[in-house]
C-alpha cells in the first residue's frame, strides 16, 4: 500500500508556471504506476501525466506535452509534475495516483488507479 501527499499548488496569472510534489511513503513505490489528474468543476476528472516504472517511462497528455513534465525521483519518493505557460483552463484540483499496474502499465484512466492523494488547488487568473 502507498499513501501519497501533494503539495505545490496555488494562484499563479497567466504564462506563469508551478512545480506540483507528490511524495511517496509505503513499501515497494517504485513498482507502482504513479499519475496526475485534474478536475475542474462541471467537468470529468482527466488523466495528466503518467511516470510507469518499467524502463523510467514518462508520459504526459498529447495536449499538454509542449507545456507540463513529469518526474519521478526515486530516492525522494517524490514524483514532480512541471507546469509552465499556465493557462486559465489549466484551473484545477490536481490528485496525484498510484496503480499496483501489474506488468508496468496501465492506462491513464482514473478507474486504474486505487491509490490516491488530498488533491492540490491549481488557479489561473489574471
Amino acid at each position: 500500500q502507498v499513501h501519497l501527499v501533494e503539495s505545490g499548488g496555488g494562484s499563479v496569472q497567466p504564462g506563469g508556471s508551478l512545480r506540483l510534489s507528490c511524495e511517496a511513503s509505503g513499501d515497494n513505490f517504485n513498482r507502482y504506476c504513479m499519475a496526475w489528474f485534474r478536475q475542474s468543476p462541471g467537468n470529468e476528472r482527466e488523466g495528466v501525466a503518467a511516470y510507469y516504472p518499467v524502463g523510467n517511462h514518462p508520459y504526459v497528455a498529447q495536449s499538454l506535452r509542449d507545456r507540463f513534465a513529469i518526474s519521478l525521483d526515486n530516492a525522494k519518493n517524490t514524483l514532480t509534475l512541471q507546469m509552465n505557460s499556465l493557462q486559465v483552463d489549466d484551473s484545477a484540483t490536481y490528485d496525484c495516483a498510484a496503480s499496483d499496474c501489474p506488468g508496468g502499465w496501465v492506462l491513464l484512466a482514473d478507474q486504474n488507479f486505487g491509490y490516491w492523494g488530498q488533491g492540490t488547488q491549481v488557479t489561473v487568473s489574471s
